[in-house]
């Protein structure tokens, strides 16, 4: 069960407030809208729905659970395997770098936070977000479940506001977005929790062109 404060420090460290740089990342929703496949809160949410579903279920959340444990085992070794197991997932080079730096991001906090154990990880390729992610959660006794459930929600609040700017859309319609795709969230956690090893991995083709051709899109407001 998790503790009051092990739940503050999991609202701590899934808060947009967060200096990891989150809010410089859409995802290929940018991409998306700006060749008009998303026009409103509807097509929005179909497409973070399809994100949650096919990528974060069987890719992210998996793999974070594994995280967790190894650190929680002291294997760094493990820890080591899945994290180039989630940037080995990513399908383009924005992709790749946004694990990479909100991860490297996240470790220098920690650092500064007097966790001396992630200065290895500021500079480390195998470096991703959902490694020094659980490796906190683990740190601050934030149980493997509810650490999952704060991490697709972080993803997820950061997607909508994502939508808001760029669709655009209202405040409201942003709330009403959120709420109705958090209502997913659990379902979500427990179905990953489920999955084995070999039935980890996923595709949505869409992120993977939209976030290509972001690569390449002239003007911006997003990182990816």
């Amino acid at each position: 069960m998790v503790t009051d404060l092990a739940l503050l420090r999991l609202l701590q460290l899934v808060s947009p407030g967060l200096p990891i740089g989150m809010y410089s990342y859409s995802q290929g929703l940018e991409r998306a809208v700006d060749d008009g496949w998303i026009n409103n809160s509807s097509e929005a949410g179909e497409w973070i729905c399809g994100l949650m579903d096919n990528c974060l279920t069987y890719i992210d959340l998996p793999i974070l659970a594994r995280l967790y444990f190894a650190w929680t085992s002291g294997d760094e070794d493990r820890v080591t395997y899945w994290s180039r197991t989630l940037i080995a997932c990513r399908e383009t080079a924005e992709l790749r770098a946004e694990d990479r730096q909100t991860g490297q991001a996240l470790a220098r906090l920690l650092d500064a936070m007097e966790m001396p154990e992630m200065q290895v990880w500021i500079r480390k390729p195998e470096t991703t977000l959902a490694t020094v992610f659980s490796f906190t959660a683990v740190l601050w006794d934030i149980p493997k479940h509810e650490a999952m459930l704060g991490y697709l929600w972080s993803w997820l609040e950061n997607q909508v506001l994502c939508a808001v700017k760029l669709v655009p859309l209202g405040q409201v319609a942003g709330q009403r977005l959120l709420a109705d795709l958090a209502a997913k969230i659990p379902g979500l956690v427990d179905k990953a929790l489920q999955l084995a090893d070999d039935e980890i991995g996923g595709s949505a083709f869409g992120l993977a062109l939209a976030s290509s051709r972001h690569e390449m899109q002239y003007s911006r407001l997003f990182r990816s």
